[in-house]
């Protein structure tokens, strides 16, 4: 039986460990020392080769000294020390000792030193402990390959533990070796590039093929471009794609409440961008109350509250339009359409004098912040994909209402025969009051929605109301599944259009498709028959 103790074959490799950790120490450090004492060089060309030689050492500590370098708090001493300053007290920036600044003066920097600087400090996030910082670092180096950084990247690819890190790393490594001087490597790292969707690969193979003389290796670099560029298109149309549904979805909640008040009460209601425009508001007041009476943890609660808040102020607002102003107009849309849109001036004019006219910061909350990164650089945002959710939620919500409770009953009785329902007992003018009401707070609910996405201003409205008209008539007066597919039609519409013919023409072009089919087809895709109709 062994007894027990040190194997001494293990105990001699100890020994020539710490050997040779004794006698690597102090070269390392002398090297670092050197290294950062050459940054107060006399001319900006030494100073940046200091500066590349400090950064390939791969030590963490050279990271704040090159940052304090860029941000000028780097001071040379008189002695040729080298003091770092850091929240307002000097250091040494070698030993970390406390020092003096009395006689230190800054050390110059220019733009190109600075572009250096910040590079090699991207590059020394790669032996970060933070696998994000880690994976940003590995993304400089692919956006900004120097020859030097070839070995930091291979060194931290050895020690690198998590898939996606270790894949960027791998593909920044296959970038840097784009540039060596063996034509078998380069020709492994197109390779290893040739199944990238990143638009910056591309863009470097592309330019290979432009400066590479070994024809192999550039019939490889063609091949693997080729091969990008077919990825890429089905990755533009899958964002295209996504882009139209998110436009569709802003669409479908501008033109829900629309749908109600104009294609089933025969209301044209130029102020219902202005019942949207309340609703940001809204939500802009609500968050301010959470800021100012809530801990900075539960202040992105605030937009789960706002929905329902800003329903129930443009509510309430459209109820007493439709008793006040509406009601009065029935059978006149010229009339009707010329008092709310003094309503929406006024509207306008009023939200001026309390908020101001300059544009109101509402923030997305942390759940909402982000997105979903996928190929060749198409990212699903989280917010547009929560607005997208939210929209289908509200559209259902309300088809059920009209469907299955008793006030859409009475609704869709007013709206086919006024005469009978009011004789079956049925109080018309509650109906038109909460119908109109229902139409403005889904509008205010969309004002929430659209605040998430972009600007808060009293003009906020007025992007909306000429695009949910046209959904409204184009998807049939009075019917929510029209709304909907008009909607998501014209959003994918529009951003198919887009890069070939611009954000402007495309909406041109697409309104002149509606004029034509609303000549063949003047009740829209799905025609509801409403009291518009039988006038």
């Amino acid at each position: 039986m062994r007894p027990s103790g040190v194997c001494p074959l293990k105990a001699f490799r100890l020994l020539l460990v710490l050997l040779a950790l004794l006698a690597w120490a102090p070269a390392h450090a002398d090297e670092f020392s050197d290294a950062v004492r050459a940054l107060n060089a006399d001319n900006f060309a030494d100073k940046i080769a200091a500066a590349e030689a400090l950064s390939a050492l791969g030590d963490g500590r050279a990271a704040v000294i090159l940052e304090a370098l860029a941000d000028g708090r780097l001071h040379a001493a008189g002695d040729g020390t080298i003091v770092m300053e850091q929240g307002g007290a000097y250091r040494d920036a070698i030993t970390q000792a406390a020092a003096s600044s009395a006689d230190a003066s800054p050390i110059t920097v220019n733009n190109r030193l600075r572009g250096v600087l910040r590079g090699a400090v991207g590059r020394l996030g790669l032996f970060s402990p933070d696998p994000e910082l880690r994976k940003r670092a590995a993304e400089s180096v692919i956006a900004s390959p120097t020859p030097e950084s070839a070995a930091m990247v291979r060194r931290a690819l050895e020690t690198e533990t998590l898939p996606e890190v270790k894949r960027m790393l791998s593909l920044a490594l296959a970038n840097l070796d784009l540039a060596d001087a063996d034509p078998e490597r380069r020709k492994a790292a197109i390779q290893a590039l040739r199944d990238s969707s990143d638009p910056m690969v591309r863009g470097q193979l592309q330019h290979m093929l432009e400066t590479e003389s070994d024809p192999e290796v550039k019939a490889a670099a063609d091949k693997a471009v080729g091969a990008i560029n077919s990825r890429l298109v089905w990755v533009s149309v899958g964002a295209n794609i996504f882009q139209g549904l998110s436009l569709g979805s802003v669409l479908l909640l501008a033109a829900i409440g629309l749908a109600v008040t104009f294609g089933v009460m025969g209301v044209i209601n130029m102020a219902h961008g202005e019942m949207i425009m309340l609703g940001a508001y809204t939500a802009f007041v609500v968050q301010e109350v959470f800021r100012a009476t809530l801990p900075p943890e539960y202040v992105g609660l605030y937009l789960p509250v706002a929905v329902p808040v800003a329903f129930v102020v443009t509510f309430v607002i459209g109820v007493g339009l439709e008793r006040t102003v509406i009601r009065f107009l029935y059978g006149r849309p010229l009339e009707t359409m010329l008092a709310t849109w003094g309503i929406s001036l006024m509207l306008q004019q009023l939200v001026r004098s309390i908020f101001g006219a300059s544009n109101r910061e509402v923030a997305n909350p942390a759940w909402m912040t982000g997105g979903i990164d996928l190929i060749g650089g198409f990212t699903l945002t989280y917010n547009r994909v929560i607005i997208i959710g939210f929209c289908l939620a509200v559209l259902l919500a309300l088809a059920a209402l009209l469907r299955w409770s008793s006030f859409g009953l009475h609704m869709r009785a007013v709206t086919q025969n006024r005469p009978m329902a009011a004789a079956m007992g049925i109080p018309t003018g509650r109906i038109d009051a909460a119908t109109f009401g229902l139409g403005s707070g889904i509008a205010g609910m969309a004002g929430v929605a659209l605040s998430q996405i972009g600007n808060v201003s009293p003009n906020l409205g007025q992007g909306y109301i000429v695009d949910s008209f046209m959904v409204v008539v184009f998807g049939g007066v009075g019917s929510l599944w029209g709304t909907l597919l008009g909607a998501l039609s014209l959003g994918l519409v529009n951003k198919v259009l887009e890069p070939y013919a611009g954000a402007m023409l495309g909406k041109i072009l697409v309104l002149v498709v509606i004029i034509l089919f609303i000549q063949k087809r003047p009740r829209g895709l799905f025609a509801l028959k409403g009291r518009s109709v039988e006038s």
